[in-house]
Parts: C-alpha cells; sequence; structure tokens
C-alpha cells in the first residue's frame, strides 16, 4: 500500500509485527480493539508525506503479532504491552530519546499509561476517543464501565465472550 513496509521485530519475547513509512522524527500509532496497524493506513501516508517516520505495530496478540494470552492472561498486562512498545522504540529508533505517541481506543488507553510508566520516552501524546480515566483502587475497569453504560457496553459483552471462550 503505496510504500508502507512491514517488518517482524523481535522484542520482549514476542514478535511484533509493524508497518511504517517516512524518515525522521517516529510518531507511534497504537491502534484500538479489535484493530491492527490497518486503522492507521491513511496517517502514516499523511505523517511520512509530511517528515516523520510513522510506525504502526500490531500490539501483543493482535495481527501478525505473537503473543496472544492462550489461557493465561497473567502475560497480557499493561506493563507486558508498555514493555513491548519501549522494546521496539529501543530496536528501531535507539537514537531517539522520545517520540511522539497517537492512540486509539484501548491504543489511547496504552498511550496513557505510556505517558505515566515512560514519560522519559515521550515527547507528545495525541489520543483519539478515549479520555483519560485514573485507576480507581476500589472498583474493577469493567465495572466502571458497566456502571456509566451498562451491561451492553462492548467492554462488558466483551468479559462474556472472553470468559466463554478462554475460561479466564
Amino acid at each position: 500500500m503505496e510504500g508502507i513496509e512491514h517488518k517482524t521485530i523481535s522484542v520482549n519475547g514476542i514478535n511484533m509485527h509493524i508497518a511504517e513509512k517516512g524518515k525522521g522524527p517516529v510518531v507511534l500509532f497504537l491502534h484500538g480493539f479489535p484493530e491492527l496497524w490497518y486503522s492507521w493506513r491513511h496517517q502514516i501516508l499523511y505523517t511520512a508525506a509530511h517528515g516523520y517516520r510513522a510506525v504502526a505495530p500490531d500490539l501483543r496478540g493482535y495481527g501478525d503479532t505473537t503473543g496472544a494470552p492462550l489461557n493465561d492472561s497473567t502475560k497480557f498486562t499493561a506493563l507486558h504491552l508498555i514493555g513491548d512498545i519501549v522494546a521496539l522504540l529501543d530496536k528501531i529508533a535507539p537514537d531517539e530519546d522520545k517520540v511522539f505517541v497517537v492512540g486509539h481506543d484501548w491504543g489511547a488507553l496504552l498511550a496513557w499509561y505510556m505517558c505515566l510508566f515512560r514519560s522519559d520516552r515521550v515527547k507528545a501524546l495525541v489520543n483519539l476517543s478515549v479520555h483519560y480515566l485514573p485507576r480507581n483502587p476500589t472498583m474493577s475497569t469493567v465495572d466502571v464501565f458497566r456502571g456509566f453504560y451498562g451491561d451492553d457496553h462492548y467492554i462488558c459483552r466483551f468479559q462474556v465472550l472472553v470468559f466463554t471462550l478462554f475460561g479466564f
């Protein structure tokens, strides 16, 4: 697709697929659920045409990236995912201390965590569709969404599917 290159990079114990294009400072695009790098195809082209290196990985367990937590959700924490992203940056941009991060949906949540846990690696953040929601230690994230939106919210419905298919 118009010069977008695909690579598989070994990071943090998984093989991560990335789509990238351009030269210059890195703009890292983090996709939502249940999306892939492909969600960013138009932004990759635009960003690369304006002097940046656009990089969009398939996150852990998505698309062509390994690491799906088959019956082991302990390998799918925010810390694992941020570790994947930092290891990816270490490999693809070892000379760049900080990068631009753009997130959408699930990727926006990870982008917020990236800013919280590894602010030393983030130059700027743009998030789409998800505002910052601080963790509530007295309530699970799913219960928060259920309280705001009811049992039919997609995150609540997805929990039923996960429990049914994988027994988590």
